[in-house]
């Protein structure tokens, strides 16, 4: 049986979760075999991560369009890789790498190489006759050998970006730190999250969502969500800490200007030092289980700081600071600033520099988190395969929208696939 070859590749705008577009990609084999994949954006975005192509015509969705990317697709990247056998991926990612050319993908986009990079994925998965977590580890030979399921990690409260009149800090997640079936950390986390939001509404708190369906509460301080993540947390039943936990991402970098964090919801502008000093106390008085980007993204010192002082106490993620990127990465394990990274696909570009991320981070015992985005969001799932395929510690993802629980439901059948084939 001949190997099948890409026949045609082609690229579209399509609309993300805040209605803003981002782009698909279509890749036809030599075999007839047909696989799309589209690929998100987020609304709050590191400065290191792949560069966005997008018209910038402003009589077209106020200047984001996506049709110089959706045309890059279907044009030069079709050209470079038709003929190309859809098993070599890692030659299929190299040669759209070296079109581009760029350490940043700025001439052709991150989005588009990434949106063709998971749908030539997508087409080798369906050629194989595999899942795609099967496929990957199959194609890029990953070291893990049985397979452990990453544990939900929820959005529950948002603000920063992401949400209007909330927070200044962007992120509050219930955790599933319990040792049961996904199936069942799934239920028990959702469970909490109802009733954080039973609690909200007994405040006389509006329930409505945010970008990544969390809630959205005017709250009095950056601190009072965690009272609450708590409160819902034994409203549901369970033990904070022991059944479910409580993961932070302030995201400060958003706050971030002149040298330091200006938080005006608690009325104060905090140096580094002092910054640490609020997370200190907060890692003293609650469950959490780990903490994401505490400093800025070029904040290296005091990061390395930071993870002296928490690296005992709680996971330490990046996620501004290495945006999916191995040589960031790389330095980040040089100096000791971090023991968790996350992981968000369009911040590098493609497949196999991702996969190279990954290996980087498995070598050297940093945990990994796999991430949704923000307001730019899709209803593709190749991050839960990919997830599964590196025994990822946890999904980070939103507990409503669609585009979000499609994630947890590509979580639940591979789940029931793994336990009864």
């Amino acid at each position: 049986m001949s190997i099948p070859t890409i026949k045609n590749v082609r690229g579209r705008e399509i609309l993300s979760s805040g209605g803003d577009p981002t782009v698909e990609a279509v890749v036809t084999l030599s075999n007839g075999i047909v696989a799309s994949a589209s690929v998100p954006f987020g609304v709050s975005d590191g400065s290191h991560e792949a560069f966005i192509l997008r018209d910038n015509d402003k009589r077209r969705y106020r200047g984001k369009g996506m049709l110089k990317a959706a045309r890059i697709i279907s044009t030069t990247l079709h050209s470079a890789l038709k003929g190309v056998s859809i098993l070599n991926q890692k030659e299929i990612d190299r040669r759209m790498i070296m079109k581009d050319g760029t350490p940043n993908k700025t001439k052709l986009g991150g989005n588009a190489l990434l949106a063709v990079s998971i749908a030539c994925v997508r087409a080798g998965a369906q050629s194989s006759g595999l899942p795609i977590y099967k496929y990957l580890r199959r194609t890029y030979r990953l070291p893990q050998k049985k397979y452990v399921l990453p544990k939900p990690m929820m959005v529950t409260i948002e603000g920063g970006r992401h949400a209007d009149r909330s927070t200044d800090f962007q992120e509050y997640l219930l955790t599933a730190v319990a040792n049961k079936k996904r199936k069942e950390l799934v239920r028990m986390t959702i469970e909490c999250y109802q009733a954080v939001g039973d609690i909200l509404r007994s405040k006389g708190y509006s329930t409505n969502v945010g970008n990544e369906g969390a809630f959205t509460p005017p709250l009095k301080s950056n601190e009072a969500p965690l009272a609450i993540l708590i409160a819902g947390i034994k409203r549901a039943g369970y033990k904070p800490g022991k059944d479910v936990a409580i993961s932070l991402d302030p995201a400060v970098t958003e706050v971030y200007k002149q040298g330091k964090y200006h938080v005006p919801l608690d009325r104060k502008i905090y140096t580094s030092k002092q910054m640490i000093g609020v997370f200190d106390a907060w890692l003293r008085r609650y469950p959490i289980v780990t903490l994401e980007d505490p400093l800025a993204e070029d904040d290296w010192d005091n990061w390395v700081i930071a993870c002296k002082k928490f690296r005992n106490r709680v996971m330490v993620i990046g996620d501004d600071l290495t945006v999916t990127n191995a040589k960031r990465l790389g330095k980040a394990i040089d100096v000791k600033a971090i023991t968790g990274i996350l992981i968000k696909p369009n911040q590098i570009g493609t497949v196999s520099e991702m996969i190279e991320t990954l290996n980087l981070a498995y070598r050297h015992s940093i945990s990994t988190v796999i991430s949704h985005r923000g307001g730019g969001e899709t209803g593709d799932t190749f991050i839960v395969d990919l997830g599964v395929a590196v025994n990822a510690s946890y999904f980070k993802i939103g507990p409503t929208r669609g585009e979000r629980t499609e994630k947890y439901n590509r979580l639940l059948a591979i789940e029931d696939e793994l336990t009864h084939g």
